[in-house]
C-alpha cells in the first residue's frame, strides 16, 4: 500500500485495482488493508469503482470524516481523473451533463430523458490530452459524484473507456483505463488547501 501523506485525521493513499473502497467481509477491500497500519482506522468519504485505482483520502476520525464529506457535498474537494477512451470528441474540451439512473439490481447506471425518482443530475468537463490512432486520453474534473459517471457519459456518447466491457467497450485489455489522478481538499483541522496527486499507470 503506497501511503502519501498520513496524520492523525487523514491518510492519502493510491488504491490498488481489484479492491473495493469500502469495507466488506467477503471481499478484499481497503478498509482491511489500512487497518494493518499502527493507528489507522479509516472511515472512507469518497469512493472508486473496485476496477479503477488512484490516489484516495481517507479520514481516521468521525469530526474529519464529517468535514471532508460536507466539502465533497458543497463541491469544494476537486477530484481529476485520466481517462482512455475508445474515439475521438468532436471537442478538444468541454462539458457533458446528463441525468443519470442507477440500477442497483444490475449495478449499472443508465443516461435518461427525464427527471423521475432515483434519476441524478451528472455533470463533468473534460480536455483532450493526446491522441493515439483509434484512442484518446482525456483529463476529466467531476462537477458531481455520480455511480460510474465517468464511465456511463462517455460511453452514451459512443466512447466507451477502454477496458470497460460492461459499458460497451469490445477490446480486450484487461482493465478499465480509468485512473484517480489526483485529489485537492481543505484539511479539517488545520484549513491548509491540500493536493496530492500520482502519475497513471496505465
Amino acid at each position: 500500500m503506497e501511503i502519501l501523506y498520513k496524520d492523525n485525521e487523514l491518510l492519502v493513499c493510491i488504491k490498488e485495482r481489484g479492491l473495493l473502497s469500502q469495507y466488506d467481509e467477503k471481499k478484499p477491500n481497503m478498509i482491511s488493508c489500512l487497518r494493518e497500519i499502527p493507528g489507522s482506522e479509516p472511515y472512507p468519504v469518497h469512493r472508486l469503482d473496485r476496477e479503477v485505482g488512484g490516489v484516495m483520502v481517507y479520514a481516521l476520525n468521525e469530526k474529519s470524516a464529517a468535514a471532508l464529506s460536507q466539502q465533497i457535498a458543497d463541491r469544494s474537494f476537486d477530484k481529476q481523473y485520466l481517462a482512455l477512451l475508445h474515439g475521438i470528441p468532436d471537442k478538444k474540451e468541454g462539458l457533458l451533463e446528463d441525468l443519470l439512473y442507477f440500477d442497483k439490481g444490475k449495478n449499472k447506471s443508465f443516461t435518461v430523458k427525464k427527471e423521475r425518482r432515483g434519476v441524478k443530475r451528472a455533470v463533468l468537463s473534460y480536455t483532450v490530452v493526446e491522441s493515439c490512432g483509434e484512442n484518446t486520453l482525456v483529463r476529466v474534473k467531476l462537477h458531481t459524484g455520480r455511480t460510474h459517471q465517468i464511465r456511463v457519459q462517455f460511453a452514451s456518447r459512443k466512447m466507451p473507456l477502454v477496458g470497460d466491457r460492461r459499458y460497451g467497450a469490445r477490446d480486450e485489455a484487461p482493465f478499465i483505463h480509468l485512473w484517480s489522478e489526483r485529489i485537492e481538499f481543505t484539511h479539517p483541522v488545520t484549513g491548509k488547501r491540500m493536493k496530492f496527486e500520482k502519475q497513471r499507470d496505465f
